[in-house]
């Protein structure tokens, strides 16, 4: 029987989650990353988006498997209740409900923070990626066409929301990450534990 674990990223796992990555940047358009990037700028990242937002990996019999992440979708003062959802799956490990169960994990943890909305952005098309926003109650918002070229050849982008708060007229201030309770983080991963088969 495997071990299955959620947990939050540390910075040391930075090697690991790079692997999962590498593959998406060389070989497909979902990242449209040209370079894999190196070691330390992967690391840099992981502590700038652990800062403020979720960044959660999955283990299977301790090995990282699979990982996602939100961060802030766009700049100005008045976007700030808006984070943007990314999901990667070593692709040995597709299929087993690691990315449903990182997605589940990163909503309910969002809420918490006061997030109002969230955004998936996916290379289109994308079918794994598009069914997956579509469990979840995203909306298609639109594509971008041509707007990304990448591996000799034009690519689509359609963006996806889902509203996740009830946008009251004084909205509480998002939360830092780690201002939200360890204990409460802990608890939404184990539950979504079970969703891997």
């Amino acid at each position: 029987m495997k071990h299955i674990t959620l947990r939050v990223a540390k910075e040391k796992d930075a090697a690991e989650i790079l692997k999962i990555y590498a593959p998406y940047v060389q070989e497909t358009v979902i990242t449209f990353e040209y370079d894999v990037p190196e070691l330390e700028d992967f690391k840099s990242r992981i502590r700038s988006i652990a800062s403020e937002y979720p960044y959660l990996v999955c283990l299977i019999d301790g090995q990282i498997v699979g990982y996602a992440y939100a961060h802030r979708l766009l700049e100005r003062a008045a976007y700030q209740w808006n984070a943007e959802l990314s999901v990667y799956v070593d692709r040995a490990f597709v299929r087993l409900g690691i990315g449903r169960s990182l997605y589940a994990s990163l909503l309910e943890i969002l809420k918490l923070q006061n997030v109002q909305n969230v955004y998936g952005i996916v290379s289109s098309p994308n079918p794994n990626s598009e069914r997956l926003h579509e469990s979840f109650g995203f909306r298609c918002l639109g594509v971008h066409r041509n707007t990304g070229f990448k591996q000799g050849a034009w690519h689509d982008v359609s963006w996806y929301e889902k509203s996740i708060g009830d946008h009251g007229l004084n909205p509480l201030p998002v939360v830092p990450i780690g201002e939200i309770s360890q204990q409460m983080i802990h608890d939404i991963l184990g539950r979504h534990c079970s969703m891997i088969k």
